[in-house]
């Protein structure tokens, strides 16, 4: 399994400037909420002056003069409260989720222009957790968690200005202790950032071990390995556990501590405004507003806290999506090609050329960019438009790192792949994919129809030219068998058909979008010798008039090559036909014999040599 290393870096203000390309398309939105909030904060710090006034002119006072207007107005000042919360309410949703899904389609997007060597180096629970899980906790922070600060913020503001003027001594020797919470915040933060870290970088394991534990389950059962699978699960749930527990501990430590605080601004104004009140220095009313402010600035103070906590929690968030939004792609179109080209998201296609077939490796050299050696050095190889190369070789010989070079998953080290005689990179990747038929190895269809299928291969492809391409290799007795031909369904992944069917439906999807260049990764590895009769006699016919590479892991599937690169170790070691390379009698006659020996002895072949 692939783990991901988080650099561990301190974000200025939470982490707030990375998100301002997000935020700023909301700011009238924001600005308005924010606006809400304090006027809220500020209605709230006024509500116990009604109770000041009420105490010291209806009580102390002992008449009832001017009462409905006080009732009037403060239940004008409830109505007004309810509206500006509603509308709060509203606006916050709404900048939540916008942001929310701006950010995971910036994600997602960013997923789509990255290049193989990203998802090589990093794991599927860490990537679905970028998209899915740290989006969503942006979005709450973003609108719900600056809400909350700007309310709390704003009605402490609010109380200590209204104790100021009521009492400025006694409010003098409240705010003392403020200094003494933000020590406690300064203190707390290092350690919770670094803890909620941890539960992360777990949880994207658990989450990767979960994806595993459903997508391999019958791999699982058969090794019968329930027992491993489930004990490397229940390490890592534990973990998290410890981790989770640990932060909480830092967390109660914390609010239990300004709680504390909180609790000696009460005692204080008990003690010293219960003084002033005996000796007739303050009224009665605003005695009762002091203890009111007092008892009001624990939650705020506590609710503070679990804000800013939450903001350090998601300031993990912010790293890892930023980061993910950050990345540059190993293989990416230089601007001059995206002015004349377009991009993968917003093509020009007016301007793209026609693509013949000519295909040349330039003294190329590459490795990997996780890697230390070079898997190809030095390679030379012409391809005319319309020839049939094979390459073979035993398995990791770096068999596919041609045909990833072919197609730009990978850019050379050194060298050039050259197109038509222009460089690969002269032109946009999409330019050359659009003009690509790949088959995989390991089929993959997407949920849906066998028509949505086919048609990824081609979007404007009537249902006749679907039959043909199907027949061409035989797959179209398979959707006839099913119970409603084009428009049945295959399953995630394709899981409704078997390995072979898949193959098939594949190879139909590559072919329907007529390509001038064919990669068969190999593509007749997951089919029985029956069908693999019929899509030899479908590869002849498809291949006729385009370039294609296949990648052969059966030699009796391309014998008729125009020529064959044997591979070994990373480097072609023998290149020519098939009756070239057998009276050579090196790696590739050897390999040929030693399979064909083994068919022979399945009864599986009836070929001469």
């Amino acid at each position: 399994m692939k783990k991901t290393e988080e650099k561990q870096i301190s974000l200025p203000l939470f982490g707030i400037p990375r998100l301002l390309p997000f935020i700023k398309k909301y700011h009238r939105k924001i600005i308005f909420m924010v606006s809400l909030g304090i006027i809220s904060g500020g209605m709230d710090a006024l509500s116990p002056l009604f109770n000041r006034y009420a105490l010291d002119h209806f009580v102390a006072g002992g008449t009832l003069e001017g009462l409905g207007g006080f009732i009037a107005l403060y239940v004008g000042l409830l109505v007004l409260y309810m509206i500006d919360n509603f509308i709060t309410t509203y606006t916050c949703g709404q900048v939540e989720m916008s942001v929310d899904r701006d950010l995971r389609n910036a994600a997602f997007t960013r997923l789509q222009e990255l290049s193989f060597s990203y998802f090589n180096q990093n794991n599927v629970g860490y990537i679905h957790a970028r998209v899915m899980s740290d989006t969503g906790k942006i979005g709450v922070l973003v609108a719900w968690r600056l809400m909350d600060t700007i309310w709390h913020g704003a009605y402490l503001v609010f109380v200590l200005v209204m104790m100021f003027i009521l009492n400025w001594k006694l409010a003098l020797l409240v705010v003392i202790l403020l200094p003494l919470v933000v020590l406690l915040v300064s203190f707390f933060q290092k350690r919770l950032v670094e803890w909620n870290r941890r539960i992360r970088e777990i949880n994207s394991l658990i989450t990767s071990e979960y994806n595993e534990g459903i997508t391999g389950a019958k791999a699982i059962k058969t090794l019968v390995i329930e027992d491993r699978i489930g004990s490397d699960f229940h390490k890592e749930s534990d973990n998290m556990r410890r981790a989770g527990v640990k932060a909480v501990h830092y967390s109660a430590l914390f609010t239990a501590a300004v709680t504390m605080m909180s609790s000696f601004a009460l005692a204080i104004v008990l003690w010293k405004g219960g003084l002033l009140t005996a000796e007739g220095v303050m009224q009665i009313g605003t005695l009762s507003v002091f203890l009111t402010y007092a008892i009001s600035m624990m939650e705020p103070i506590q609710q503070l806290v679990v804000t800013v906590s939450e903001l350090i929690s998601v300031q993990v968030n912010i790293e890892r999506l930023t980061r993910l939004l950050e990345t540059e792609s190993d293989v990416k179109d230089t601007p001059e090609v995206i002015e004349k080209y377009g991009d993968i998201f917003d093509p020009k296609r007016e301007n793209w050329e026609e693509l013949k077939g000519d295909v040349e490796f330039k003294d190329v050299s590459f490795r990997y960019p996780d890697g230390d050696e070079y898997v190809l050095e030095h390679f030379n190889l012409k391809v005319p438009h319309g020839a049939n190369v094979a390459i073979v070789g035993e398995t990791g010989a770096g068999k596919s790192t041609l045909v990833s070079l072919l197609c730009r998953f990978y850019e050379p080290t050194q060298g050039q792949v050259l197109i038509d005689g222009r460089d690969a990179r002269d032109r946009s990747q999409l330019w050359l994919h659009s003009h690509l038929g790949y088959v995989l190895q390991t089929p993959w269809l997407f949920s849906g129809s066998v028509r949505d299928n086919l048609r990824y291969g081609r979007p404007d492809a009537t249902d006749d030219e679907i039959w043909k391409a199907l027949s061409l290799v035989s797959a179209d007795r398979i959707v006839k068998r099913m119970e409603k031909g084009l428009d049945s369904l295959v399953g995630e992944g394709g899981d409704m058909l078997s390995t072979g069917e898949k193959q098939l439906l594949s190879f139909a999807r590559a072919l329907l979008a007529d390509p001038a260049l064919l990669v068969l990764d190999e593509a007749t590895a997951s089919i029985d010798t029956v069908t693999e009769k019929a899509i030899q006699e479908a590869i002849v016919t498809v291949t006729k008039g385009r370039t294609a590479f296949v990648i052969a892991h059966r030699l009796s599937t391309i014998t008729g090559s125009d020529v064959i690169l044997m591979v070994h170790d990373g480097k072609v070691i023998e290149q020519g036909s098939h009756k070239e390379l057998m009276e050579k009698r090196g790696a590739y006659y050897r390999l040929f014999t030693r399979q064909y020996e083994d068919l022979v002895l399945k009864g599986e072949t009836g070929q001469d040599r």
